[in-house]
């Protein structure tokens, strides 16, 4: 097991949980007096400050969970909720791009097509998944896996993870923008049930491009935005330390989202995020996904495409 990482603002957390490991390694030792009551009462209090902390996390704070380095990605969702998952590469154009994984499966015995932004665990596949930001050709391999899945009518998966699309010359340069742009209108024109769920940060038209589903899903911690806290409060007041404000401003968080109509349903995380309990969160995550799915089941095509176009037609009608 990996040594758990803290962010700054879960000092007080970590504090009792190096007590209480401390007293753990004690036990028994000595006199063979037991620590175990005093070790229960300094888990009790680290349990009560994490669920009062993780209650009231502002925008800022839920902006770096949804970046911790521990926190499941698409990859660790893959592996537990598809069976017989068999990945495709390449966009027949120019090459692989591995900040998109993505291939078909089965998704609760059904078959399913899954595409995922994948940010990597350690430096070697960090550097490998391009630390999740997608280029031209990872959406044109996103294109290529929906247009499969519609012409065999399986339903689109699409996990979202990325601080958003890769702004290398490079990648402007073998057309990023039409890509971003052609990913979007083929998930809007999809003639299949599509579920995206934004496990992570979900960043701009890197994000959007698979993202533009029939039911859009979001972790408690996640966050859904134009443009990162960082990158807004540059713009605004160029000053990236104001970052938190920008963060409150911009309403990024899947309560927010969800009362502005842009996503369909949040899904609890364990108490301290989805770090901490990566299991559960990814077993909350595959329900929230089949129930899902139960809702568009039995919507023909014509139903599956109008639906979706009027639910982003919808948003920002009653703001």
């Amino acid at each position: 097991m990996s040594m758990r990482s803290y962010l700054d603002f879960e000092k007080p957390v970590a504090e009792l949980e190096a007590k209480a490991d401390e007293l753990r390694a004690l036990d028994g030792k000595g006199d063979g007096y037991s620590l175990a009551e005093e070790v229960g009462k300094l888990e009790a209090k680290a349990s009560q400050a994490l669920r009062d902390l993780y209650g009231t996390l502002t925008p800022w704070q839920k902006t770096l969970v949804a970046r911790h380095p521990q926190r499941p990605h698409f990859l660790d969702y893959c592996a537990a909720l598809i069976d017989e998952f068999t990945p495709l590469a390449g966009d027949r154009t120019f090459g692989e791009d591995e900040a998109i994984v993505g291939g078909f499966g089965r998704f609760r015995g059904e078959p399913v097509c899954v595409i995922g932004q994948e940010k990597g665990n350690s430096t070697e596949t960090r550097i490998k998944h391009n630390f999740g930001m997608p280029k031209p050709e990872g959406y044109r391999k996103a294109v290529r896996l929906m247009e499969l899945a519609d012409r065999f009518g399986l339903p689109v998966l699409s996990f979202i993870d990325t601080a958003g699309a890769y702004p290398g010359i490079e990648a402007e340069e073998r057309g990023q923008a039409e890509a971003i742009a052609r990913s979007t209108e083929t998930c809007l024109g999809l003639r299949t049930p599509s579920v995206a769920l934004v496990i992570g940060e979900g960043g701009s038209g890197g994000a959007i491009a698979i993202a533009a589903a029939s039911k859009v899903l979001m972790l408690e911690h996640a966050i859904y935005s134009v443009i990162s806290p960082e990158g807004a409060a540059s713009i605004l007041w160029r000053d990236t330390a104001r970052a938190q404000d920008a963060a409150t401003g911009m309403k990024i968080t899947a309560q927010d989202l969800l009362r502005f109509g842009v996503i369909d349903r949040i899904v609890t995380e364990p108490t301290g995020g989805a770090h901490r309990d990566p299991q559960a969160a990814i077993e909350r995550a595959g329900a929230a996904i089949e129930a899902a799915l139960s809702d568009l089941a039995g919507l023909s095509a014509d139903e599956i495409v109008d639906r979706r176009a009027q639910k982003y037609l919808a948003i920002g009608r009653t703001l």
